[in-house]
């Protein structure tokens, strides 16, 4: 989670792109900026928080980094938070879908992992169930849905998804052909972006949780 933070933008964005595309064309990730509960660690999935301040310069941080990639396709969530990150970021989007939604934390919404595990020692989301919520294999059902449809461009194309922490680090799992679990070694901090790739037809990593434009300290562990 990011600290908040009075800093504005950069000179320029925190990495270089370059200067073509490895091997096809690419999946773009792009988490949205920063909320108040993203702040706090609150688990924020059907909430529709919006960005704070911080987040917003978060996210018109982004449009230097995304300045020249020319999606056929851009998928957000149909949160606000996402949706105002694509739009601040500059990029024009094509659909909204709750497939790209942020996993659904039933009873747990709105709290912290040291609060619940007051109750439920040693509780994740990645290992542990959640009441009223998604399993894993039902997010990366939807999540998979959205994998075939990127798949379909990316011969030629890329495509630019929108979206949240734990629902992308499942997609990269997905991707990679992964078990949802395996989620848990990714990292995708607010405003960051990872890029997935595809070499004779084996997917890859190209780039993960790199930050955008605006300078800060690390972020402590997404998941606490």
């Amino acid at each position: 989670m990011s600290a908040d933070s009075k800093a504005g933008p950069a000179a320029g964005p925190a990495f270089v792109l370059p200067e073509a595309v490895p091997d096809g064309a690419q999946l773009w990730l792009v988490r949205h900026g920063q909320t108040e509960w993203s702040k706090s660690g609150q688990h924020t999935g059907r909430t529709d928080v919006a960005l704070t301040a911080r987040g917003e310069d978060e996210a018109r941080a982004l449009a230097p980094v995304l300045a020249n990639v020319r999606p056929a396709l851009v998928l957000t969530s149909p949160r606000r938070r996402a949706l105002r990150t694509a739009e601040l970021a500059g990029l024009r989007v094509d659909e909204r879908t709750e497939d790209l939604a942020e996993w659904d934390y039933g009873d747990y919404e709105g709290r912290t992992t040291p609060d619940i595990r007051t109750e439920d020692p040693g509780w994740t989301v990645w290992t542990h169930p959640v009441p009223d919520g998604e399993t894993g294999e039902q997010i990366a059902e939807r999540i998979d849905a959205v994998i075939s449809d990127a798949d379909r461009l990316l011969d030629r194309h890329d495509v630019v998804l929108v979206g949240h922490g734990h629902a992308s680090r499942v997609l990269i799992a997905r991707y990679l052909s992964l078990l949802p679990s395996a989620g848990v070694g990714f990292a995708f901090d607010p405003a960051s972006v990872t890029v997935l790739g595809h070499e004779r037809g084996a997917h890859r990593i190209d780039l993960l949780n790199a930050p955008g434009g605006l300078a800060e300290a690390p972020p402590p562990p997404a998941d606490r």
